[in-house]
């Protein structure tokens, strides 16, 4: 008997679950899964256990709630000049993570190619791998991890139906150019290609720079698939309260698919996930300016200690290159790591179809408490 459908074939147990368990079992600090080490804020906390306290446990709408829905269109609107009906053009779901899977099922067909940004979140060869469509990479190079336009145009054949977009971008941290963003809006209406787009870093931008949406671009409003979530904006990770917003069509496409994976979820966590959408500019910029002093705590301190450093403009994640402490080999260099230092990082290479491109790259989670982050560094010093 076949243990499994082919499918499934070089997936396995995900590179977070290995480390997080190492990190277990080692008493390592974990800078490796990119979760926070604090909640979110105190009124977000309050109106999900008053929610809980109010009845509010039970199916909620397949679509979302009325008022998160409503609060999805005013924080698009408020932020990026997007404006949406909550009735037609927004679905709630269970994390970005579902999101993205329910897109690819609703728009890939068995053969059809995705176009993805190498290096990529692992959940996205899977959602292509059950959508039966085939992964074709397009590479951000180290270390600017800038995208190459001719490349991309180049890998557009006539199988390719969608592009997979991710800025700010796990895990490299880039954060798109505008010329960038036209030049993939220019390849997507070229070949008429649905483009979706996980955004859920957007509010974790730094230097000045500022996220925008590819819907907000002339001709891409009626094919692309927006998504977002709460995770971490509101360093509420374990909440699973993501969204899509697009056209009507668009919305009812992945509303087809997602009502038969989970159908809905997190019911009390939806008001106070409204809510929290609707805290003033203030939030906003304390988040970013708390997440930049926490990334430059982290980079100069691997930069101290030997790394090259790849400071990024985005994201909760800084990427070294290994190499210069005569390393080669990014998998093994994190399974050694906890044993002998007592800290988790992620090697890149798993992200890649072309794994030469991020063997001697890692990546590390500056999410956490500084005083986590200094004593990640001061372990570091073992090395």
């Amino acid at each position: 008997m076949r243990a499994h459908a082919e499918r499934l074939t070089g997936l396995g147990t995900t590179i977070f679950a290995e480390m997080s368990a190492l990190a277990v079992a080692t008493g390592s600090v974990n800078l490796g899964q990119g979760f926070p080490d604090r909640d979110g804020p105190d009124s977000l906390l309050e109106d999900a256990i008053a929610a809980i306290r109010a009845g509010a446990n039970q199916y909620p709408p397949a679509r979302g709630i009325p008022a998160l829905r409503e609060a999805i269109t005013e924080h698009q609107k408020r932020f990026y000049g997007l404006a949406y009906d909550p009735d037609t053009q927004v679905l709630v779901t269970t994390g970005a993570t579902e999101a993205v899977a329910a897109a690819l099922l609703a728009f890939v067909e068995p053969g059809d190619e995705v176009i993805a940004l190498e290096p990529y979140y692992d959940s996205y060869a899977a959602g292509i791998a059950f959508a039966g469509g085939r992964r074709v990479p397009v590479t951000l190079r180290a270390p600017a991890y800038r995208l190459d336009l001719d490349e991309l145009r180049a890998a557009v054949t006539p199988r390719t139906k969608v592009l997979l977009i991710n800025s700010p971008h796990n895990p490299t941290g880039t954060v798109l150019t505008d010329e960038e963003l036209r030049g993939i809006c220019a390849v997507a209406i070229e070949h008429d290609l649905i483009v979706i787009t996980d955004e859920v870093y957007e509010h974790l931008v730094y230097d000045g720079l500022r996220h925008r949406p590819l819907a907000s671009y002339e001709g891409m409003a009626e094919r692309t698939v927006s998504i977002s979530s709460a995770g971490k904006t509101f360093a509420v990770t374990g909440w699973k309260i993501g969204w899509v917003t697009g056209s009507p069509e668009v919305v009812t496409a992945v509303t087809t698919a997602k009502q038969f994976l989970t159908f809905t979820s997190g019911a009390p966590f939806q008001p106070a996930v409204a809510n929290a959408l609707a805290l003033g500019n203030d939030y906003f910029d304390a988040l970013r300016a708390d997440l930049q002093s926490r990334r430059d705590l982290l980079a100069d301190g691997l930069a101290t200690l030997g790394f090259e450093v790849h400071r990024p403009a985005g994201t909760y994640f800084v990427t070294t290159d290994i190499r210069s402490l005569g390393h080669t080999d990014g998998i093994e260099f994190c399974r050694m790591l906890p044993e002998r230092t007592g800290v988790v990082a992620i090697p890149h290479q798993v992200f890649y179809d072309h794994p030469t491109y991020g063997r001697p790259l890692v990546r590390w989670a500056f999410c956490k408490q500084p005083e986590v982050l200094q004593e990640a560094l001061n372990r570091l010093q073992k090395l």
